[in-house]
């Protein structure tokens, strides 16, 4: 009897590993593959979120520009290859720098991508951005990074990364 006890319970532990170890990455979320599937409909509300984003900084709405963002102890931003900031800097250097912006003469978003992973988004792009500050005209070419999170108010950015795009 204790044999066949231990056959059997070998025979069940060498199922349940054999299929673990085809299931280990594949992480899955309402019946989908997270890494692989391309989550169309949340993709272009990233998208959407991202050309009201823009648009705030062109109408100079700094209080619209912030309520993209989900400000908490969690929110991080790389810019300028300096350390690492939270969200009083982040909020700070937003208001301070696209609150002077006069005219935005180009915003483009070059090499855009969106991968969306369930309830979490990045959004990477070459910035070419000509933004005019009185007379001074200011030409942003960076590499930048916008993590979002699927929020109840829609896709908030809780990280940003900048650095110079190097040509």
């Amino acid at each position: 009897m204790k044999t066949k006890f231990r056959v059997v319970l070998i025979m069940i532990f060498a199922i349940i590993i054999t299929g673990c170890e085809d299931k280990e990455l594949d992480v899955v979320t309402n019946n989908r593959n997270i890494i692989t599937y391309e989550f169309p409909d949340e993709k272009q509300d990233v998208l959407e979120t991202f050309g009201a984003i823009a648009q705030s900084i062109r109408d100079g709405d700094m209080d619209q520009l912030i309520s993209f963002h989900a400000y908490s102890p969690k929110f991080t931003e790389f810019k300028n290859g300096e350390l690492r900031n939270g969200a009083e800097a982040n909020e700070a250097h937003e208001r301070s720098v696209f609150g002077a912006v006069t005219e935005v003469v180009k915003f483009d978003a070059n090499d855009l991508k969106i991968a969306v992973y369930g309830e979490v988004a990045n959004l990477t792009f070459h910035s070419d951005f000509h933004l005019r500050f009185g007379d001074d005209l200011v030409i942003v070419n960076d590499q930048i990074t916008l993590l979002f999170v699927k929020t109840d108010d829609g896709w908030k950015m809780v990280h940003e990364h900048h650095s110079p795009l190097m040509l």
